[in-house]
């Protein structure tokens, strides 16, 4: 885990957006106060949530997307530090750990992007293992959704067991693994190592799934789904999961899902973001991390959004305040 960068206090200090009269919780988040990181040192910090970022856009440039992923971290990062901190969340139940200090490989081939992606799975995952084997409950903000193959190693391997996922998503993510590793190839990686055992994907869009890709779903019997247009056709009904996932899961969202959010594949349809909250907040009481990704604040194209950040606090925000019960 060279490439990850621990936060230290001072480094957190200059986001305080400050009012007379208020708390916000950069002010009583808490910092790890070591070098190096450990299990016991992690096990013994008493938050239960650790916040971290994956600021990078080679998974999505390697899937032949639009770059900008990388952008997205120091929005989201500011905007949810200052929210209020109050009787609904609370900044000592949170540690803020870091991010990934990633390459862009500005002008590289799509191979070796690919190889690049491969190169990051391995700095990605152990770190996720630690966590797990912490009992902590990470939040992970990207980048591209290449990143969710080494958070399920990493998750599957410190918990002990096959991993269980829910994916908010217009697209599968299942390309194939032998295409080398990118934005596009996460979940099979995953299925295919062993790390998931259950996969439910909600919002699939049928105009983005290949003729190919949808004669795979047919034989994959770990994954199920709902279509975003049968979601239509029933008027937004609230999300019900499958039997199989009672006992924990994870949480995926790729920020393409919701209607005119900036993001590499953005769309002008897709969920708003008041009904994917109402969705996460049914869900979110077993959730045992929250993966928010390939969102952008600018794109390479210039493109920009710069509300993002605010999207991706109310995210975390409550997913925490359902986890803790509140």
């Amino acid at each position: 885990m060279d490439s990850f960068r621990i936060y230290k206090p001072e480094d957190i200090k200059p986001l305080l957006q400050t009012r007379v009269g208020e708390t916000k919780l950069v002010e009583c988040i808490g910092t790890y106060q070591q070098a190096h990181l450990s299990v016991d040192l992690l096990r013994s910090h008493p938050a239960k949530f650790v916040l971290l970022g994956i600021p990078e856009d080679i998974g999505v440039r390697g899937n032949a997307g639009i770059g900008g992923a990388h952008t997205v971290w120091p929005l989201a990062l500011k905007a949810f530090l200052n929210l209020q901190q109050n009787a609904w969340l609370r900044g000592e139940e949170l540690m803020l750990l870091g991010h990934f200090e990633v390459e862009p490989y500005v002008g590289a081939s799509i191979n070796e992007l690919r190889a690049a992606v491969a190169k990051l799975d391995e700095q990605v995952w152990p770190l996720l293992k630690l966590l797990a084997e912490a009992g902590k409950t990470p939040l992970i903000i990207g980048g591209g959704h290449n990143n969710a193959f080494p958070i399920l190693k990493g998750m599957s391997l410190g918990l002990g067991q096959k991993m269980a996922v829910v994916n908010f998503d217009a697209h599968s993510d299942l390309r194939s693994s032998a295409e080398g590793r990118h934005s596009g190839n996460g979940f099979s990686n995953a299925l295919e190592q062993g790390y998931l055992h259950r996969y439910f994907i909600y919002g699939l869009h049928q105009n983005y799934l290949s003729q190919a890709q949808y004669n795979s779903l047919q034989t994959q019997i770990a994954v199920e789904l709902r279509y975003f247009e049968d979601i239509l056709d029933e008027n937004w009904p609230p999300l019900c999961l499958p039997p199989a996932f009672t006992n924990g899961y994870g949480i995926e969202i790729d920020l393409d899902c919701l209607s005119h959010q900036l993001a590499s594949a953005a769309t002008p349809s897709g969920f708003s973001l008041n009904y994917l909250r109402q969705q996460l907040r049914k869900i979110a009481a077993q959730g045992q991390y929250l993966h928010i990704c390939e969102g952008a604040a600018q794109l390479t194209d210039g493109r920009q959004d710069f509300l993002i950040g605010k999207t991706i606090a109310y995210l975390l925000s409550d997913f925490i305040k359902i986890s803790v019960g509140r």
